[in-house]
Order: structure tokens, then C-alpha cells, then sequence
């Protein structure tokens, strides 16, 4: 069974950028935090998951239907630095200098692309790691399908299955856009239902498994909470329905174009030395050396220039 690896680039972004010190920066002045902390994490992905396929993919940042449906989706959240902003062209160059492929569609937002995916593969016998900290995409797993959490860069990673999301929420996958419809999503600005945190939500759906369930027997559900349920009633409905992905998106890639073969190493190694990155440069001639990058890269250079470097003071602790 074929191992595909779909990465939340936004994702991977964000916690990159944060992670690393916003002093990085290459010898001609350009600030690189986030594009380190992305290849960073690229590289300990490859080496702790050794996938067979990996797919990109991104928010195209334009208006989704959901925001069509709900003017105010996703508003309130802090203004993303354009210092974050600057660096997303260097972080694309470094996706194609590793000879990735990347998607990304105005109409939806990545999570619906890595849905449609995740679908379409597991539909072909694959199964299928989701590297992502969006609470959202935990509706996806199953027996074929896990998320992956970056902690600690990748150092850390948080695997989670159905079992897991049972143990951390007391729900199944396919029960979490109710749960967020009963929660909401501050992040997402979905409001849910007053009143309804994730203890009684997840209770009420042990209890009758669905929001129509729910609504079905409100006769016998406590009054306080009956109360709450039929003043939010509309946006239980709505707030799920913002938080079920797409999975039927025609994918832009077809599977087979996703597999891990004959990639250019030299392209990567030109890359990070573009940047400075030799401490990136080290680890990647690790990955070289071992069977899983002899499978899938090409072209190995036959000379190493993993010399002294700044960024080795600053990362090597």
C-alpha cells in the first residue's frame, strides 16, 4: 500500500514562521525565518515518514464559497506580518527546487484540496498522512487516513487516527462538523450555539450522534439546554455545514503524477546554498545517504560545501 503524505503549506508556514527567529537572514539582506523552518520540516517529514507520493497544498488566498456564504468568515483574526508575506515566493521556490508538487484553487481552501485528495487515494488503495494542525481536517481520519501535528519543528509529531480524536474530543471523525456546530470555531469566526461548550456537545452527541438526532429529541434534553438549542438552532446547521470539507473536488494532479521519483537533489542543494542554509545542507546529504533518498533522488552531487556558516551558531543548539 503506497504511502501519500498531503502537507497544509499554510500550515507549515505559519509554525514555521514563528518558530524560528524573524534575525535569519541570508548575506544579501533577505529575511528567511519561515523559509528555513518550512524546508526544515520538509526534511524531517521525509525522514520520519518516507512517503511514496507528497502533495502541496495551499490557500489560494482569495475569497472560498464560504466566505460567500458568510461575509464575516474568518474575520478578527490578527493581522498575519507582512514580513510572513515577503517570504512565500522563496518558500514556493524551495517547493519546486525539490521537485514537489503544489495545488492550490481560488474557490476553495486547501483543506477541501487535501479532502478531495485524501479521498481519491484512499479510493485507490493508498493511505494517506494529513500533515496539519487545523482541527478541521480530523474529520478525514480513519483506518487509512491520520493526521499528522508538528511539535518541536517535526521532532514531536502528534499522530492522530479515530481513536485518538474519540480520546481527545469523545467523538467520532465524522461527527466533528456537528461538534463545531454546536462549539463553533473562533478562529473560523463560526459562532455555534451559545451557551454550548465541547464537554455538552460532545455528551449530546454520544447520546444522539448527529445534529438532526439532537434536534429529534429535544423534548428529553435538559431545559437549559433545550433553551440554547432551539435559539441557536439555525447556526448549529449553518456553522456545520461551514465546517464540512469538499471531497469531491476534480484534483488537478492526477495521483500517479504525485510519486516520489527521480527527484533533482542538485536543484536542492543549489537552493539551500542559494540561501545559506548549510545546517539544511548537512541534514539533506543525510537523507541522500540513506535507501529512502537513494529511491528517490538523483543526481547526488559528487562535492559537498557544508562549510561554517552563521545560521550553524544560531540552529545547532
Amino acid at each position: 500500500m503506497k504511502h501519500l503524505v498531503l502537507v497544509d503549506g499554510h500550515h507549515l508556514m505559519y509554525r514555521a514562521y514563528w518558530a524560528i527567529p524573524r534575525t535569519l537572514k541570508t548575506n544579501d539582506g533577505r529575511q528567511v525565518n519561515a523559509v528555513f523552518g518550512f524546508a526544515s520540516m520538509i526534511l524531517s517529514l521525509l525522514k520520519q515518514e518516507e512517503p511514496d507520493a507528497l502533495l502541496i497544498c495551499f490557500d489560494a488566498g482569495e475569497e472560498t464559497f464560504r466566505h460567500q456564504e458568510h461575509a464575516e468568515y474568518k474575520e478578527g483574526r490578527a493581522e498575519t506580518p507582512d514580513d510572513f508575506y515577503e517570504q512565500i515566493p522563496l518558500i514556493l521556490e524551495c517547493v519546486e527546487a525539490c521537485s514537489f508538487l503544489h495545488v492550490s484553487n481560488e474557490q476553495y481552501e486547501a483543506d477541501d484540496l487535501i479532502a478531495s485528495y485524501a479521498h481519491a487515494a484512499t479510493a485507490a488503495g493508498m493511505r494517506v498522512s494529513i500533515v496539519s494542525g487545523d482541527r478541521d481536517l480530523l474529520q478525514l481520519a480513519d483506518e487509512h487516513v491520520r493526521i499528522i501535528v508538528p511539535h518541536k519543528g517535526y521532532n514531536q509529531a502528534e499522530y492522530i487516527g479515530p481513536k485518538e480524536v474519540e480520546e481527545k474530543f469523545g467523538i467520532t471523525p465524522l461527527q466533528v462538523p456537528a461538534w463545531k456546530g454546536l462549539v463553533g470555531d473562533a478562529s473560523d469566526n463560526l459562532p455555534g450555539v451559545m451557551g454550548i461548550g465541547p464537554k455538552t456537545a460532545s455528551r449530546l452527541l454520544q447520546q444522539y450522534h448527529s445534529l438532526e438526532g439532537i434536534y429529534k429529541h429535544l423534548d428529553v434534553v435538559r431545559p437549559k439546554e433545550r433553551e440554547k438549542l432551539l435559539s441557536g438552532k439555525e447556526q448549529a446547521f449553518f456553522c456545520e455545514r461551514m465546517a464540512q470539507l469538499v471531497c469531491t473536488i476534480p484534483l488537478p494532479h492526477p495521483l500517479d503524477s504525485l510519486i516520489l521519483r527521480n527527484l533533482s537533489a542538485e536543484k536542492v542543494v543549489q537552493f539551500f546554498r542559494s540561501c545559506g542554509f548549510t545546517l539544511l545542507l548537512k541534514r539533506f546529504r543525510d537523507v541522500l545517504e540513506s535507501p529512502y533518498g537513494q529511491k528517490i533522488f538523483k543526481g547526488v552531487p559528487a562535492e559537498w560545501d557544508c562549510g561554517p556558516h552563521e545560521q550553524m551558531t544560531l540552529f545547532s543548539s
